[in-house]
């Protein structure tokens, strides 16, 4: 299972290799549902054009073991087969992936739910700094930690 940080061109990963990797589950024959995500950079905020976002975590190798301990939670809480995360770091432009996730599960219901709350809490749980830089300048954004 794919559960990473990684740094902007270090490695790049689909959510199509996310979504091959879980129909290769010897047990993907008992699912009934894959849901995915994947999370760009907005080319606008409120009226104002974004040129480029940097986003940074203090300490990668704890952020990642953070979003594994998401993933552990919500696989138990929903009971799904599977779930993949990658989340990028670095330097992006408007319409670069930024987080992808996708989720395999027995039915629909639990699969999506399993999905949305891996989407919060990743947002709102894991240490990351957000600068959005505009043409009018930039915004600090802080989140979970």
């Amino acid at each position: 299972m794919t559960v990473r940080i990684i740094e902007k061109g270090v490695e790049e990963i689909s959510i199509c290799s996310l979504l091959e990797e879980l129909k290769k589950n010897p047990e993907i024959n008992k699912c009934g549902a894959i849901f995915s995500f994947e999370g760009i950079v907005r080319g606008e905020e409120t009226g104002k054009k974004t040129v480029q976002m940097d986003l940074t975590t203090p300490n990668q190798l704890e952020t990642e073991q953070e979003l594994k301990e998401i993933v552990y939670d919500v696989k138990q809480k929903y009971g799904v087969l599977e779930i993949a995360v990658v989340h990028y770091i670095g330097n992006f432009k408007p319409g670069d992936p930024l987080f992808l996730t996708a989720v395999s599960g027995s039915h629909r219901d639990e699969t999506r739910k399993a999905l949305h709350e891996i989407i919060e809490r990743v947002k709102y749980e894991l240490d990351f700094k957000k600068e959005e830089h505009t043409e009018d300048g930039t915004n600090i954004i802080m989140s979970g930690g």
